[in-house]
């Protein structure tokens, strides 16, 4: 689960790297607000799920699920605090940061450790 949280972070890194040549500061900060959005709340998850599993009386399938809608709630938590806070966001590179970090799930198979 770590894994594909910092396959996440350097996914949004490399966005963000990307967004900055082309449209400056602004879309680097968007883009890295876009992906942070997205593996935050994932990290937090993976904590969590890492603690459930120590404990010997853990119900896993209730963590899972109650886990898994508060990560959804949080990321769109901070994508509105995003809209709120930094009123110069850059929407196609904040777009773009979010999905490259919600895709970068799909390469840490490949990943090995």
């Amino acid at each position: 689960m770590f894994k594909a949280v910092f396959l996440q972070i350097g996914a949004t890194i490399l966005a963000s790297l990307i967004a900055g040549l082309i449209t400056g500061m602004s879309g680097a900060l968007s883009a890295a607000l876009g992906g942070a959005a997205c593996f935050l709340p994932n990290l937090l998850f993976a904590l969590r799920l890492h603690l459930v599993t120590k404990r010997p009386d853990a119900s896993y399938p209730v963590a899972f699920f109650v886990g898994e809608f508060f990560k959804i709630a949080s990321t769109v938590g901070l994508l509105a605090t995003v809209r709120l806070v930094y009123p110069d966001v850059h929407w196609l590179a904040l777009f773009i940061g979010l999905v490259v970090a919600l895709k970068a799930n799909l390469f840490a198979f490949l990943v090995k450790t």
